[in-house]
This record gives structure tokens, C-alpha cells and sequence, in this order.
């Protein structure tokens, strides 16, 4: 029996703590935990926390256990750098998807300029908090460079329900978890402005298809793309109403007001994407993100949009 701190109690770390308290000791740590008494976090209703957790909003102590980084991504960085001398040297698992719109890095890339001496990996994949908060049965990807260090935390943060699938290529894992959130906003458009399943199909292939191209630029591999966490992430969050990336979207589409209190990293992710693509000169080969960040910015309506992508130079697939 091993024990396990999480750093951020929103729904997604709230869900983690519950099933890894199958496997031992579980601290979880929050800015605003005044629900830790009734044992029930707001964001989950319904779910209750079992014994093994811990519920605090003092930062733990060093030790030896894994460090699980449940915070959205626009505030890890600065988290990191804010608290380094507690994380450095530590053992430290990213489960937030996005890209920081600060240094255009992903999650690893942050750990390993703020706390150089910490051993990184990324736990993303596709995953709702209330599924695994229930006990659903779900599978992840935990990329981590070092393979043994990965498969050290792949058999500690496995649990009966939550099945993870290793691998050593943290950018692809990364950037799969970052890039389907901005296709998942098209495909709420897609559905809200009842354009149809088959124009969501579409818009899902040549999605992925972006994935793909910009991943692999990046030194990705194409295989991690096609795996849980691109591919799966992907297919989750484009179909669900559970995705805030595509309940913003949705609404968008139907021309209603999105809920400004939930965090929706698509929005900053297609904004860091395209001026990453612009850098790698990769601008036209990216359409579908260019036009999620032109229309979550206002700059053009949706009609546009569509119109802009279907009337493209004819090409080969």
C-alpha cells in the first residue's frame, strides 16, 4: 500500500482520490475545500468520499509519494514556480490538457522549467470525473520519458476500474489530451448550429487529422495520436454533452451565452496552436483550429466559418 497526493480539488482530482483510495492513502489538497467536512465536493454530487482521503487546504509535506498535478493548465506554471521547493526532486504526474498560452509548452515542459529535478509524466486520456468518480470502468495513457519510472507509477495509480496503458512519448500524449479539446469546441458548433452528425463525422476525421500533422512537427508519434490519448480523448469529448469543450461549443452553435465559470482549455489551446502552427509554418494546414480560435474570438461568425472551409482548394485525402 502505497499513498498518493493530488494537488487540485476540482471534479477531476476529486474523482482520482476516490478510486486511488482503493490502493492506499490518498491526500487531497484544494484552495477551497469548506465542503471537506460533509465529505461530498459539490462539483461531484452524489459522491461520497471514501475513509483513505484526506481532505486539506494546507500544501503536504515533502515525502516520497507521487504528486498528481489536477490543476487546469493556464495556472500550472505558476503554481510550479510558486511552490518548487515543496515539488522539485518529487515525482510529479500532469493531469491537466491544454497548452500554456504563456510559453506555448505543454504540462511536461512546465514541470521540468520550474522543478528540473522532478521526474514528469502525464496522465491523460479520455475520462469524464463523475464516470471514474463512480467506479466506471476507464482506461488512460501515462506517458512518462523515463520507462521505468513510468511503469513504477503505471502499477501504483492502476486501480480495478482505472486500466493504464504506458508509453514514452509524453508529447504525443500531451498534445493529444491539448488538441482534441479544440476540435471537441468545432464539434459542439457543428451539432448547436444543427449542421448534422455526418458534417460532426467530418469535422472529427479532418480534426484528427490536424492532430496528427501538428503532433508529429512536434517530434509525436503518429501511433500515440492514434491511441487513447489522441484518438480516444478525441472521440469522447466530440460526442458528450459531459465535455465543457463541447457544451461551449454548443452553445456557440445555437447562439446562446456559454457558461463562463467553466473551464474550458480548448479556447486557450486554439489560440497557442495557431501561433505555433504560424512559427512552424504550417498555418494553411490547420483550418478547422483557425477557425475555432477566429470564431471563439469573435473575429468571424459561424457561417463564415463554414463557408471558409467548405469552399477549400480541392485536394486529395
Amino acid at each position: 500500500m502505497s499513498g498518493v497526493t493530488i494537488l487540485g480539488a476540482g471534479a477531476f482530482g476529486t474523482a482520482l482520490a476516490v478510486t486511488l483510495a482503493a490502493n492506499g492513502p490518498v491526500v487531497l489538497w484544494g484552495r477551497d475545500v469548506g465542503w471537506a467536512a460533509a465529505r461530498e465536493n459539490p462539483r461531484l454530487p452524489g459522491v461520497t468520499l471514501p475513509p483513505g482521503v484526506t481532505v486539506t487546504d494546507r500544501l503536504p509535506p515533502r515525502d516520497g509519494h507521487p504528486v498528481l498535478l489536477a490543476l487546469p493548465m493556464q495556472v500550472t506554471g505558476a503554481f510550479l514556480r510558486d511552490h518548487a521547493g515543496r515539488l522539485d526532486g518529487r515525482r510529479l504526474v500532469a493531469c491537466s490538457k491544454g497548452v500554456d498560452l504563456a510559453t506555448l509548452r505543454g504540462p511536461s515542459a512546465l514541470i521540468e522549467r520550474h522543478c528540473p529535478a522532478a521526474l514528469a509524466a502525464v496522465l491523460t486520456g479520455p475520462s469524464f470525473a463523475a464516470d471514474i468518480a463512480r467506479g466506471l470502468p476507464t482506461a488512460l495513457t501515462l506517458a512518462c520519458a523515463d520507462a521505468n519510472v513510468g511503469a513504477a507509477l503505471q502499477a501504483q495509480l492502476s486501480t480495478p476500474v482505472l486500466r493504464l496503458y504506458r508509453t514514452t512519448d509524453v508529447a504525443g500524449a500531451e498534445l493529444g489530451g491539448a488538441l482534441k479539446n479544440v476540435i471537441a469546441i468545432a464539434a459542439g458548433i457543428v451539432m448547436g448550429a444543427g449542421l448534422g452528425d455526418s458534417a460532426r463525422a467530418a469535422l472529427m476525421t479532418r480534426g484528427y487529422a490536424e492532430m496528427v500533422r501538428f503532433a508529429t512537427r512536434l517530434g509525436a508519434r503518429a501511433e500515440t495520436l492514434a491511441g487513447l490519448s489522441g484518438l480516444g480523448d478525441l472521440v469522447l469529448t466530440c460526442t458528450s454533452a459531459q465535455s465543457r469543450n463541447f457544451r461551449h461549443g454548443l452553445a456557440l452553435g445555437r447562439g446562446e451565452p456559454p457558461d463562463i465559470t467553466a473551464t474550458v482549455e480548448g479556447l486557450a489551446t486554439a489560440r497557442a496552436v495557431v501561433q505555433q502552427a504560424n512559427r512552424l509554418a504550417l498555418a494553411g494546414q490547420m483550418p478547422v483550429t483557425q477557425m475555432v480560435s477566429a470564431v471563439t474570438e469573435g473575429r468571424v461568425s459561424i457561417a463564415e466559418a463554414v463557408q471558409a472551409l467548405m469552399t477549400r482548394p480541392l485536394r486529395q485525402e
